[in-house]
């Protein structure tokens, strides 16, 4: 997240709440989708990380970037945290420990969200150069330790830092050393926010599995996949993984709120500085627990939109749907977990056979498969089938959805290209994480370094 908002805005009430997640729906003829994406920034010369500070550093790019695009500097401290699309199209930010992360503006096809990342890496390559920098696209940081890791000077971060060890074990990793994919969409009523949450939250774990990419850890294999969605089984279990409240059939927009007012809150922002709130919840907060900790102690409904960005559950609502369980990879990936989602969400037949697939999936079925994948990949099972012949189904599924859409480029095509990398998972049954291991025990000598050179963009 580029900016925290400052909507001074009062709350009164926990209907505002949902009221603000349900002013988020938008007639289907406008959806659109935002992908984000995150790349480890590495040196060529010798693949150590990039730090923030220093004339070849994260705050060069960024004010390289600033130069480049005209986009408005976003500030913490006066440091350069991140920048912002003058018109609201888009932002580039940092996350904890440099991974540099493009949030994509609200397109209309994956077709437009492929050319965005292709121009935002064209344009930041060219910045980059000249610094001798370069830029990762796996999900985890396969060299360097967490002491070894930078941080970046954000208000928010160091908030996090301080409170993540006390509430699970790997909340620091998930910070400093992961990077993912992630695609946000549209919701047209409570109704069809329900369903799509709902099933997405269900095959998240396939996503996981499909897109694992994080087999290192500090210079040798860490026995997963997906190091990354291993991690987030003990991040911060309180504000994160499966929410069993979305499997119900009333599901609605109040039991997110619900639940969201009782999960801690990390912070709230007063005239440009950050309070640490991690000991109160919101529902505590908007019960003014804050009185006589800060000066304007009333809940306001910027104060909200920041806590609604602090939650990590698998599909995280706001007044769009996040879908976040894929590792980060290379550049066909950034297209392909777009192409993955949109195509089951966003047509109505293909809606309708994925959830008839997943119909009979329970929590604990999809709790069993989240735990199983890190480490097994596509060579688990769900519901008595193997995860593969599932994959296969849903890909399908997701391929007639972008049929159907049939948005077309300039040369005819459809979406369905973009699912090429994906099915050709399906195909070798092997992910990107298995492509990596099997290289580092052959060609690349039981060495990491390789990785840079082959996975960078």
């Amino acid at each position: 997240m580029a900016r925290d908002t400052t909507d001074q805005t009062p709350l009164t009430s926990v209907s505002e709440l949902s009221d603000y997640l349900a002013s988020g729906a938008r007639p289907k003829e406008q959806f659109r989708l935002g992908t984000e994406h995150e790349k480890f920034a590495f040196f060529r010369a010798d693949h150590s990380p990039v730090p923030y500070f220093g004339d070849a550093s994260i705050s060069a790019l960024l004010k390289g970037m600033e130069a480049k695009l005209g986009w408005e500097p976003i500030l913490d401290r006066e440091h350069i945290i991140g920048l912002a699309e003058p018109t609201g199209m888009g932002a580039i930010s940092i996350e904890p420990g440099g991974q540099f992360e493009l949030s994509g503006a609200p397109l209309e096809t994956i077709h437009e969200t492929c050319r965005e990342s292709n121009r935002h890496l064209e344009v930041l390559r060219e910045v980059a150069e000249p610094m001798g920098i370069r830029f990762l696209g796996i999900g985890g940081s396969p060299k360097w330790s967490l002491a070894e890791t930078p941080r970046m000077p954000k208000s928010r971060y160091e908030i996090m830092t301080r409170y993540m060890p006390k509430v699970g074990a790997h909340g620091l990793d998930m910070m400093y050393r992961t990077c993912t994919i992630q695609v946000n969409l549209d919701f047209s009523s409570e109704t069809d926010m329900a369903r799509k949450m709902r099933l997405s939250m269900k095959l998240q774990p396939v996503a996981t599995a499909l897109f694992a990419s994080s087999p290192f850890t500090e210079g040798r294999p860490n026995g997963l996949l997906s190091w990354r969605g291993d991690i987030w089984r003990d991040t911060d279990n309180q504000r994160s993984g499966l929410l069993p409240f979305v499997f119900r059939q009333d599901f609605g927009f109040h039991d997110y709120v619900e639940w969201a007012l009782d999960v801690p809150m990390y912070f709230v922002v007063r005239d440009g500085k950050y309070h640490d709130c991690t000991h109160v919840t919101f529902r505590q907060f908007m019960n003014g627990a804050l009185k006589g900790e800060i000066a304007d102690w009333e809940p306001t409904m910027g104060d909200w939109t920041n806590h609604l960005s602090t939650l990590f559950p698998d599909v995280r609502l706001k007044r769009f749907l996040e879908m976040r369980g894929a590792d980060g990879g290379p550049w066909r990936r950034i297209c392909a977990l777009p192409a993955f989602w949109v195509g089951l969400l966003y047509d109505e037949g293909a809606l309708a056979a994925a959830e008839e697939l997943t119909a009979q999936w329970s929590y604990d079925d999809v709790l069993g498969l989240r735990n199983a994948v890190p480490a097994a990949g596509l060579k688990t099972e769900i519901a008595g089938r193997p995860l593969l012949d599932v994959t296969r189904d849903i890909l399908a599924i997701s391929s007639a959805g972008l049929k159907a859409r049939n948005r077309l480029n300039e040369e005819g095509q459809d979406e369905t290209v973009f699912l090429a990398s994906l099915e050709e998972i399906i195909a070798k049954k092997a992910t990107l994480a298995e492509d990596l291991l099997m290289l580092y025990n052959g060609r690349w000598n039981q060495s990491v370094e390789p990785a840079f050179d082959e996975y960078q963009y």
